[in-house]
């Protein structure tokens, strides 16, 4: 069994602050950027090109979070091959990432006419906002093979800790930009599609720092080890934990995307009020999102070296730094929760709604913090036909208690549902977890 020292040195708070806070930082970046987006077409002075920009943002990152597997998958598959000290198959990792991530683009471009068709009949707009939503997405689909290609690289940097990288990307992606759509929009006149090239140009730019970042992989042979990178079995590896990943992610879409279209049953009002408290949940996720990440690197290393005392360390450190957090941000919620709903909206009827349900918002990060955790351990671990299974249940929870809570106590039992499926979700993969460590001393025991 071969081991590598950085895979099983100390597991200490400081090493996991340090790649948690970073991806904090970065994800503070992302609203951000699409606040200057719809500041610099607001100063055209109409409503439909900020629909348009809005509308197409939603399009083509709903078609790209379909491969946001890419990330976890190459994270876990990676911190593993670290942890084993197997350098080659680190490097190939990074190469089979790129593969998928630009043929996953490739298609979404080759797709683009039937994709944004079916987009359209699910939410149609106006003529005007239309024609200028197709336009603004007939140019940034174009960089959908950047897109979809970062997320491998930025799967790969997290799984080696590098997420001070990742927040660089980040800030220059955009950082670029803000300043083309200043220049663009403002300065050359390009309407919406100065936005779209902006967008276009940070995310070709984002990959090729990115792969820069990267570059001491390509001083490894193995990158470019064909036989190795479409090795059959490794492929069917990492189709596999990746396939797992993709179920997992669409079950918790479809449970909120129907969370909202419930909502709509209950009025306009309770509509825009739930919009508004979701965006407490973002914020968490936001937040617990280092976390998480600092579980599947520290996990996976500690897999990969057969560590079962590093694992459990790893998965102690970084869920009590989650539930740190989380307790903070339930004290901050329920201080101030009213006066961020006041930020987020100046209709009053809204804003009384919504605090009708603050205590909510101060339950979820709570109820959630065991999900969000358990996720980034299983994916270090690589543990995805798990994860698959315990959403499985927690779908199957939430469709019970909605049609259960929500003919008896309308909205809030829509609430009540959600809550409960993160328990759920959190409960299930919590009794898979010693399973997860007997794994590790029964390949202690063969390696033997």
């Amino acid at each position: 069994m071969t081991e590598t020292p950085g895979a099983i040195r100390g597991i200490t708070h400081a090493r996991v602050l340090k790649i948690a806070l970073p991806i904090v930082l970065s994800n503070a970046t992302v609203p951000i950027l699409g606040a200057v987006d719809t500041g610099v077409v607001g100063q055209l002075g109409q409503a439909a090109p900020i629909g348009a920009v809005g509308v197409g943002a939603i399009i083509l990152t709903a078609i790209y979070w379909v491969f946001g597997f890419l990330r976890m998958g190459t994270t876990g598959l990676t911190s593993q091959a670290l942890g084993a000290g197997q350098t080659g198959e680190v490097a190939a990792l990074l190469t089979r990432a790129l593969l998928i991530g630009v043929s996953a683009g490739v298609a979404a471009i080759l797709l683009q006419v039937p994709l944004f068709w079916a987009a359209f009949q699910l939410s149609p707009a106006s003529p005007e906002v239309e024609g200028l939503t197709r336009a603004y997405m007939g140019i940034r689909v174009y960089s959908a093979p950047a897109a979809i290609a970062l997320y491998g690289v930025t799967g790969w940097l997290i799984a080696q800790e590098r997420t001070r990288a990742v927040l660089i990307i980040q800030i220059w992606m955009n950082g670029l930009n803000i300043l083309l759509d200043l220049w663009f929009v403002l300065g050359l006149g390009w309407g919406v599609e100065g936005v779209a090239i902006a967008t276009f140009l940070a995310e070709w730019s984002g990959l090729a720092l990115g792969l820069w970042m990267c570059r001491a992989a390509f001083g490894v042979p193995a990158w470019r080890d064909w036989p190795r990178v479409f090795d059959r079995e490794r492929l069917r590896h990492m189709l596999g934990v990746n396939t797992d990943i993709l179920i997992r992610s669409l079950l918790l879409e479809a449970i909120f995307v129907s969370f909202m279209l419930l909502g709509a049953d209950f009025g306009d009002v309770t509509l825009a009020a739930n919009q508004v408290l979701l965006q407490f949940l973002h914020i968490t996720a936001y937040a617990l999102d280092g976390f998480a990440f600092g579980a599947e690197a520290l996990v996976g290393q500690a897999m990969g070296a057969r560590d079962r005392g590093a694992l459990r360390r790893s998965a102690i450190l970084s869920s009590s730094w989650g539930l740190v957090i989380v307790s903070g941000m339930a004290v901050a919620f329920a201080a101030g929760g009213s006066t961020l709903v006041d930020l987020m909206t100046t209709s009053e009827p809204v804003r009384a709604e919504a605090r009708e349900y603050i205590g909510y918002m101060v339950a979820a990060p709570l109820c959630g913090v065991a999900a969000w955790m358990l996720d980034g351990i299983f994916i270090g671990a690589t543990r995805s036909r798990d994860m698959r299974n315990m959403m499985v249940v927690s779908f199957v929870v939430y469709v019970v208690t909605v049609l259960a809570l929500v003919p008896w106590l309308g909205n809030h039992g829509l609430w009540l549902a959600l809550l409960i499926s993160f328990v759920a979700r959190g409960v299930t993969l919590g009794l898979r977890y010693p399973a997860l460590e007997r794994s590790v001393q029964a390949r202690v025991a063969v390696n033997r």
